[in-house]
């Protein structure tokens, strides 16, 4: 998908709009909160409590680790700044939701590592670690800048972690209540789930600078809970959501693919310049 991309992208065979890679951001988000909406419904409240430990260091310890295996070995190797040697391990750090969750997901499908909660701690964990490892980039860009470092915006990780995931649980238990009163087909439920799903991310967005808070979070969170409260309908929507994956995972990596070569085009023009 990716190659795909890169041979439909501007610079190879341009037969992608323009129009189409001006909004690929949303695209590319649209395609994001469907993985991680699916990821929640399928996902038990219980394997996370039970995995304990093991699920709370996923969520940050790999990252930490990246990020200062980058800053003890870029400098020699490669001749950069401390900072820029962390800056570099954020972006490293980072996990792909889009990548990790459709094959922990399978793995969950096919019963492997599900009596250990392997697959379903990774889940957890994937989406905790991009809250974590962006608080970490914004921090480390922003002392490049000259504006010093934020402990305001590290202190704030748990807070985003705490109030996306007890909004998403407040929202999975209200939907719950929603569909056990009304009956309603379940495709309308996908629709109202999806939209109160792009709510959580744009409240993020509202609330930046204000109060931290993790929309993605919160949308796992939403799944989470109607799969807590209402198991049943939960197990037919994932259906519902792994249908419409199939074509996002398309348009998501296809879209990458092309903006990749564009941005490596763009910067050695740039050099050349």
């Amino acid at each position: 998908m990716l190659l795909a991309g890169i041979v439909l992208g501007p610079w190879a065979l341009d037969l992608l709009s323009p129009a189409l890679l001006d909004i690929s951001a949303e695209l590319r988000q649209l395609a994001l909160v469907i993985i991680l909406t699916r990821a929640g419904l399928s996902l038990e409240l219980e394997d996370l409590k039970r995995a304990g430990r093991p699920a709370v260091l996923l969520c940050f310890l790999p990252a930490a680790l990246e990020v200062a295996g980058m800053v003890v070995l870029a400098p020699p190797l490669l001749g950069v700044s401390r900072l820029e040697a962390a800056i570099m391990g954020a972006v490293v750090g980072a996990v792909s939701p889009a990548v990790i969750v459709p094959r922990m997901l399978r793995c969950m499908e096919e019963g492997y590592g599900v009596k250990k909660g392997i697959p379903q701690m990774i889940l957890a964990g994937a989406s905790v670690d991009d809250v974590f490892v962006i608080v970490l980039f914004t921090c480390f860009t922003g002392m490049a800048g000259g504006e010093g470092f934020s402990a305001w915006a590290l202190a704030g990780v748990p807070v985003s972690i705490v109030l996306g995931g007890a909004a998403g649980l407040g929202l999975g238990f209200l939907l719950a209540w929603l569909f056990a009163r009304f009956h309603m087909r379940d495709s309308a439920k996908v629709v109202i789930l999806l939209g109160l799903a792009f709510l959580l991310v744009a409240l993020e967005d509202a609330l930046e600078g204000t109060v931290p808070f993790s929309g993605l979070l919160a949308v796992l969170g939403a799944g989470l809970g109607l799969r807590r409260w209402r198991a049943q309908v939960a197990g037919r929507l994932t259906a519902k959501f792994g249908k419409l994956w199939v074509g996002a995972e398309v348009m998501l990596f296809v879209l990458v693919g092309a903006l990749i070569i564009d941005g490596v085009y763009r910067r050695l023009l740039t050099r050349e310049k």
